[in-house]
């Protein structure tokens, strides 16, 4: 019966993040991962501190690398974004007369 409500609890909470942006995902995910590991490493006393802390670092490693990879599919859906500040190049024969 355990089994059965761990499965239904995960299959519910893939739903959680249809509508997410990868960086969203990111920070969730290692967030998680990151409680997780803090509860683990953990003193017997230090717990909830240790899940606390690894949460609060695997969220923001989990967005920086969530971030990058949604940056990196734009890149590849529109194209290389040009610098701000530098316009497109001027067309040859427009522009001031030296």
């Amino acid at each position: 019966m355990k089994s059965h409500t761990l499965i239904a609890l995960f299959f519910a909470a893939s739903f959680a993040f249809v509508g997410c942006t990868p960086t969203q995902k990111g920070a969730a995910g290692g967030a998680a991962i990151g409680a997780g590991v803090g509860a683990l490493v953990a003193g017997d006393g230090n717990r909830g501190t240790g899940a606390l802390i690894g949460g609060a670092v695997g969220g923001l490693g989990g967005a920086a690398v969530g971030s990058a990879n949604e940056k990196k599919q734009q890149q590849q859906y529109y194209g290389p974004q040009p610098q701000p500040g530098y316009g497109p190049a001027p067309q040859p024969g427009y522009g001031p007369r030296y």
